[in-house]
């Protein structure tokens, strides 16, 4: 899908999606690929009164950058990094950020913040003219970078999870961080094929 200019981009995948008879919340967080765990982040608060979720922002996160399999995002997320640790930590002690999860390069999936909480993952951001996205949305963090692509388990764990997320909540969106947050964010990046998450939905794009 070609790149458009903020509040133009509705939703990267066709919605409604199917959701198999049968499925369950949690079975979204099980199956070959990885495993499902909770470990939770302080870093949220509550919705807006009357709030709910209406879209699902995908983002790209690694640290150290173009590392991957370490506990680094963990520690983020948790506000345990030592800045000591590696170079680039000592520019992002003290942040205080979140998502709903994160999907692991073999599919494994954490959840840091129950999706009915705000999470605060969006920061400066606008879709279908509202800002604050963080106050309607849903952040699904996927182990990655800019230079490599991703792995055919983390888009069947991110399908899993959407099918769930639409279960639940009336989603009218499917986006990455970039396209909320146009020039001050990039990810998830020009190696995320939204083609590969459509298929793994089930769906075209």
């Amino acid at each position: 899908m070609t790149k458009k200019p903020i509040d133009e981009v509705r939703t990267r995948v066709p919605l409604p999606l199917p959701v198999p008879d049968g499925a369950s919340w949690r079975s979204a967080g099980r199956g070959a690929a990885g495993a499902w765990c909770r470990v939770d982040s302080p870093n949220h608060d509550a919705r807006p009164e009357g709030e709910t979720v209406r879209l699902v922002v995908i983002h790209a996160i690694s640290l150290p950058p173009d590392e991957f399999g370490g506990p680094g995002v963990e520690q983020l997320f948790t506000n345990t990094l030592d800045p000591a640790a590696h170079p680039y930590y000592a520019a992002i002690h003290g942040l205080r950020v979140s998502a709903h999860y994160f999907i692991r390069r073999d599919g494994g999936l954490i959840e840091f913040v129950d999706p009915d909480r705000r999470a605060w993952h969006a920061g400066v951001s606008c879709w279908e003219g509202r800002e604050c996205c963080n106050d309607f949305s849903v952040g699904i963090e996927l182990e990655g970078c800019d230079t490599r692509s991703f792995e055919p388990a983390q888009y069947r764990r991110l399908a899993d999870l959407l099918r769930m997320l639409c279960r639940r909540y009336p989603v009218e969106g499917v986006v990455g961080h970039s396209d909320i947050a146009p020039g001050r964010k990039t990810d998830p990046g020009p190696c995320f094929d939204w083609a590969a998450l459509a298929r793994a939905l089930g769906r075209r794009i």
